[in-house]
């Protein structure tokens, strides 16, 4: 799996010439031209008369104290040295084309908008109105917006739901292939690869099915950036043959917030299509503060990826031993493949269930940052998830161990009793596009059952919706969200914050 590109054998080269050709790609990896050309650039000590305004910190010296001279005088704007992403034909280009080599992609494009604006156009790039998209219900809001965007028609998959955990684990082949078959004129098929919690489905077998159907597979890999660089991670969309694929650099490979990429391999999505669809939505004043870190990011990731990865799944494997040794607690890994359609688990991906101590999900991650002064990514009813990316050691990962073996002395409570969420789609009504421009009023949430939704409820982290606009509102949905509000969880996409009220459509 790792440099994709760099072990591509082709098995007919003697032995001496395979150790010249991956010697030559690793030192073509070994360089960063983006960031390369930013240095220099600052070197030269150039006089500003264009924006940013701040020129190079001097009209921002509390930001210059604060996060220092070097980054405020880096954070430029686009000009013929550093080339420009909205039409790259110098160091941006290079550096695009070192990171579509490191994943064994055709082509990849750097996104400064985030992995939103990538998802966003995978679907734009392969969606007009009208058109069907196939995709999971637990996917992330991104989508959903991109399918306003384009104007097509989502077809759901229900992931299943974990008997144990009680979190979306995977779609079942099964389940995809029947939606497929039903759908024969569907243009895309969107998939998540891995979960927010890490678990994996049978993306290769449902590529394979969607290619033979003529659909384009679209891949959301957000939190799989780290896939490409461990043949001990599960399998990287790329190498499943996905048409596109976003991946979120800045959450497990190293960049900056906001950075991310999206990768192109095969014909089947033309470039040209992919970068105009880019272009519609992602500024054209592109950080190359987010840029640069993408370029190193990928260098470390190339040369020393695989040593960084497989030394943290040693330290994730001895943590998980530890904490399961806690009552109360399951660190769950790879022991959960084979159930409810997950067929692999990255193990960077640190999920706990709490349920054992009488505590949700949700109280552990305040009480985790409120007393330990840990920030975990996420809770939900019954669990926490800590990502373990490239920068953790034994040192953070045992912080934490240290705090939940206090935790579950201090905090314990009577267990109470699990309640099993396994809501089904929504019957739609309306397309995402015609409910989003449809005239709204708002009525109380607890009188909207039937009633035509005008806005999306979900949880954020990690953003996957429980309603969406267009969608009949049933006494299931109404149940869950007061309950998620009962549990102060953090609600989003509704305008009424307290979630007394919800716009609806008539």
């Amino acid at each position: 799996m790792i440099f994709s590109y760099l072990s591509v054998i082709i098995y007919n080269y003697d032995k001496k010439k395979k150790v010249i050709i991956i010697k030559k790609s690793l030192e073509k990896q070994n360089e960063v031209p983006l960031f390369t050309a930013l240095k220099e650039y600052h070197e030269k000590g150039t006089v500003p008369f264009d924006v940013p305004g701040h020129k190079k910190g001097k009209g921002a010296s509390e930001l210059s104290e604060f996060f220092g001279d070097t980054m405020l005088q880096c954070d430029v704007n686009s000009m013929k040295p550093l080339d420009n992403l909205s039409s790259p034909v110098s160091v941006i280009k290079e550096a695009q084309q070192l990171m579509a080599d490191a994943y064994g992609a055709d082509e990849a494009f750097f996104m400064v908008n985030g992995t939103t604006a990538a998802v966003q156009a995978m679907i734009l790039s392969s969606c007009k109105p009208g058109d069907k998209i196939i995709l999971p219900r637990n996917a992330h809001k991104s989508a959903f917006n991109g399918i306003v965007l384009s104007g097509a028609n989502p077809i759901y998959v229900q992931p299943k739901v974990h008997n144990q955990f009680g979190f979306a684990a995977a779609v079942e082949f099964e389940d995809i292939k029947r939606v497929i078959d039903d759908n024969k004129d569907a243009k895309a098929i969107f998939l998540v690869n891995p979960t927010y919690y890490g678990t994996v489905s049978k993306i290769d077998k449902i590529i394979e099915y969607a290619h033979m159907n003529g659909m384009i597979a679209l891949v959301d890999q957000a939190h799989g950036a780290h896939f490409a660089f461990s043949d001990r991670l599960p399998k990287c969309a790329i190498e499943a043959e996905a048409d596109l694929v976003a991946v979120s650099t800045h959450k497990t490979g190293g960049s900056l917030t906001q950075s991310s990429v999206l990768l192109r391999k095969g014909d089947r999505v033309k470039s040209w299509k992919v970068h105009k669809s880019i272009n519609l939505t992602q500024t054209t004043s592109a950080s190359y503060l987010l840029m640069s870190s993408l370029d190193v990011s990928r260098r470390n990731l190339v040369l020393n990826g695989k040593e960084i990865f497989d030394k943290l799944i040693d330290v994730c494997r001895e943590v998980r031993s530890n904490i399961n040794k806690i009552e109360g607690l399951n660190a769950f890994g790879k022991e959960i493949i084979g159930k409810q359609g997950i067929v692999d688990f990255d193990e960077l991906k640190l999920s706990i269930n709490v349920h054992g101590l009488g505590l949700t999900g949700l109280e552990v991650y305040d009480i985790l940052r409120d007393e330990y002064n840990i920030q975990v990514e996420l809770g939900d009813m019954y669990n926490i998830l800590a990502i373990v990316s490239v920068g953790d050691d034994i040192n953070s990962l045992m912080k934490l161990y240290d705090a939940l073996l206090d935790l579950a002395t201090k905090y314990r409570r009577e267990k109470k009793k699990f309640i099993k969420i396994n809501l089904q789609n929504p019957e739609i009504k309306l397309s995402p596009r015609d409910a989003f421009y449809a005239e709204k009023l708002s009525i109380a949430l607890d009188d909207s059952c039937g009633k035509i939704s005008g806005e999306s409820v979900m949880v954020y982290p990690p953003g996957i919706p429980i309603i969406c606009p267009g969608e009949v509102i049933t006494e299931d949905i109404i149940y869950h969200i007061n309950l998620l509000r009962d549990q102060n969880c953090m609600l989003n996409g509704i305008e009424d914050v307290s979630l007394n009220t919800i716009k609806i459509i008539e």
